[in-house]
């Protein structure tokens, strides 16, 4: 085998054999530098796993918040990856000077910042999101016809469990550009719904009667604000009722809520014989109409 690589190695043109000879000499004398650039960079591993394990314990019994954690911690370990990145560099090169490595790392991060543009942006409104903390993980949002519960905050994107069950993943962008309704930013909500009784019904007492009915609810939050119900409208078969009240503000709690609401207002008017009308018609005719069956009898007289 030995013979065979040195009849290929006599067939190659001297130049080739030269040029050859020069990387394989100027590998040996850089090996040395590789290999203490590759420990330095085992070094710098080892720390980074270090400060993984001792930064976030310090940092929660700063009391600081987890998201705000969480960004330390990334930027943190990117920047000593970097730092170390550039050392190795200097170490295994050193014609390399960490000014010039600076540089290219500059025009080289232009050029990936036009390439993953979205990415980066992403990125970014991660980092802000996990600081300003607009709204937090369990809170409820609305944004962009995404409405649920989040479940987690990462550095790319959002994770949002919907009401029906299906997971969410949108980028931190979307929320970081356009409103986000926080509905559990309260512990407590206010909800409304109509209700309407028949025009030959006394107004106030019918207010009374759905008042006590409300306030009678366990879910109801008179004790935050009291109940408010005003007259709304005059409709086409009653006079309608905005009836207002403060309950939990989770889907769940809004939703128990009004049911209960609902089945207490009926209950209440029925026992006290306040109707709740059904739509009315009233058919207005130009012309008399003649009822069948008379005509018919005047035409058998006549005959």
């Amino acid at each position: 085998m030995l013979d065979f690589l040195n009849s290929i190695w006599a067939t190659l043109p001297d130049p080739l054999r030269n040029q050859l000879e020069g990387y394989a000499t100027g590998f040996w004398q850089v090996l040395p530098q590789l290999v203490l650039s590759v420990v330095f960079l085992v070094f710098v591993w080892a720390v980074a796993k270090v400060l993984s394990w001792v930064l976030p314990k310090m940092l929660r019994r700063a009391r600081m918040r987890r998201a705000l954690v969480d960004v330390v911690m990334m930027l943190a370990i990117v920047g000593l990856w970097l730092f170390g990145v550039l050392i190795a560099v200097t170490i295994a090169f050193p014609t390399i000077t960490p000014g010039r490595a600076l540089t290219a790392l500059g025009v080289g991060g232009v050029a990936i910042g036009f390439a993953f543009k979205d990415v980066f942006e992403n990125f970014l409104a991660g980092v802000l999101l996990l600081i300003r903390e607009p709204f937090s993980i369990d809170d409820y949002i609305d944004c962009e016809n995404i409405e649920g519960q989040v479940e987690e905050i990462t550095i790319r994107d959002t994770h949002v469990r919907q009401t029906d069950g299906q997971l969410v993943v949108a980028p931190n962008a979307m929320f970081f550009k356009n409103p986000v309704t926080i509905r559990t930013a309260k512990d407590v909500r206010r909800t409304t719904i109509i209700c309407g009784v028949a025009y030959g019904e006394d107004v106030d007492a019918a207010r009374e009667i759905i008042a006590k009915a409300v306030r009678d609810v366990d879910s109801v939050r008179d004790d935050v604000r009291d109940v408010e119900i005003f007259a709304q409208e005059f409709a086409d078969s009653a006079i309608n009722f905005e009836i207002t009240w403060w309950t939990g503000s989770r889907p769940l709690d809004i939703r128990s809520s009004r049911d209960k609401v609902v089945a207490a207002v009926k209950r209440a008017l029925d026992e006290a014989g306040v109707e709740i009308p059904f739509p009315y018609r009233t058919m207005t005719f130009k012309e008399p109409l003649s009822i069948l069956g008379k005509d018919a009898e005047n035409k058998d007289a006549a005959a």
